[in-house]
């Protein structure tokens, strides 16, 4: 019975606490959040250097399913 009230008390924390972390940002406010400086990937052109390099590497079938070169870096 104590066991069951335990876990009561943790599921409705764990609930209230998935509750408090949505919010609603005002429409002009989400300029700031739309900063490409939030982003958690690299800049785009590293990126697509990066991707470039990576298809070029794997050769005929680019690794992400994407047709490639022949792996001479001629795309």
């Amino acid at each position: 019975m104590r066991a069951w009230a335990v876990v009561r008390i943790a599921a409705v924390c764990a609930l209230a606490t998935a509750a408090l972390g949505c919010a609603t940002v005002a429409q002009n406010r989400r300029g700031r959040l739309a900063d490409p400086m939030m982003r958690l990937d690299d800049e785009p052109l590293d990126a697509y250097r990066q991707q470039k390099m990576y298809t070029t590497r794997e050769g005929a079938a680019g690794g992400d399913g994407t047709t490639a070169g022949g792996g001479c870096g001629c795309q």
